[in-house]
């Protein structure tokens, strides 16, 4: 396990999302046939093989065809099926990105695109299997929702809300298994920021597999410094809590926004341009993926080499803190 240590007292640990995904969906199909799954010879690394033993008549394998996968997603959803076409983050938004602009966003089928092995959770395979551009392709295609679950919690939400929309939607998803998280608000809303924990000093909203090291930061900040951090999941990169971000900006504090994504047109980009556009002046800063091709290693040394770890943020808070 390469997560941080973690005080059991504090946290719980859960299992991998992919595999909360995979049998939130098996027990939605029980109930309703019109659930299909469509892999790219993603079966078993979307932990879907139970789901497949289970409903073969509900599963379709295209092989390692991304743009056919979408392309039959598609055609699924026009004909009233409810598909979830389940393929690594990296090339399903790369790959098929023609069949998503225009057989699933622009013909208004409600497919729901899953991008599994997210980020770099592929580690020393390195940038070929990264997924460090889904947030900003999709972001720039209309009529599709963004949304990157950060514990086994928000991934079943959003399963059951892909499930019940009628619009296309992206569910991006990591590999390791993650702890459930302390909250204030524990609530699942779509398009609505989880607030994780609470506090008026300073504010970091991550998103996905960030939300646990930019939480970790603010328990350090609080227990050596006293600092009291406000620590959001933004579970939906689109459409964003505009609303909140204002909240937030109104307490007048550093604002640290982080993903495992590219600081071009991820998280960090939307918030900061809502609230340029807004007039708040805030100090903020965007931790993310530089613009450059990764480091070689795991998912964890790479975190830790750009800043995305509990030790990274604690010391970035503390430094924006200071001036």
């Amino acid at each position: 396990m390469e997560l941080d240590k973690i005080e059991e007292k504090d946290l719980r640990m859960g299992i991998a999302n992919q595999v909360v995904f995979a049998e939130t969906l098996e027990k939605l199909a029980a109930s309703n046939k019109n659930i299909m799954v469509v892999t790219s010879d993603s079966r078993g690394s979307g932990k879907l093989v139970p789901f497949g033993e289970k409903y073969p008549n509900q599963i379709v394998e295209v092989g390692i065809a991304e743009q056919n996968l979408v392309g039959v997603a598609a055609g699924l959803a026009s004909a009233g099926k409810k598909p979830f076409a389940v393929s690594p983050a990296c090339f399903i938004t790369a790959r098929a990105l023609e069949q998503i602009k225009n057989d699933v966003a622009y013909s208004d089928n409600p497919a729901v695109l899953v991008g599994i092995s997210a980020g770099v959770s592929y580690g020393a395979l390195g940038t070929t299997h990264h997924s460090l551009h889904d947030y900003a392709v999709l972001r720039a295609i209309n009529n599709i929702s963004i949304l990157a679950p950060a514990d086994n919690f928000e991934t079943e939400q959003a399963v059951h809300f892909a499930a019940a929309a009628d619009k296309p939607v992206y569910i991006r998803l990591g590999k390791k298994p993650m702890p459930f998280l302390n909250d204030v608000d524990a609530k699942f809303e779509f398009g609505k920021g989880r607030r994780v924990r609470e506090g008026k000093d300073l504010i970091f909203i991550a998103t996905g597999e960030t939300v646990y090291p930019a939480l970790s930061a603010a328990n350090e900040l609080k227990e050596k410094h006293g600092v009291e951090s406000t620590v959001i999941s933004m579970h939906t990169i689109k459409p964003l809590d505009t609303e909140l971000l204002d909240n937030l900006a109104a307490y007048g504090v550093p604002i640290i926004t982080v993903e495992e994504h590219m600081v071009n047109g991820g998280l960090g980009e939307a918030c900061a341009s809502h609230l340029m556009q807004k007039r708040h002046h805030v100090p903020f800063v965007m931790v993310g993926i530089p613009d450059e091709y990764t480091v070689t290693g795991s998912q964890v040394e790479i975190f830790n080499y750009y800043g995305i770890s509990k030790d990274g943020l604690y010391c970035l808070g503390k430094e924006m803190l200071s001036n």
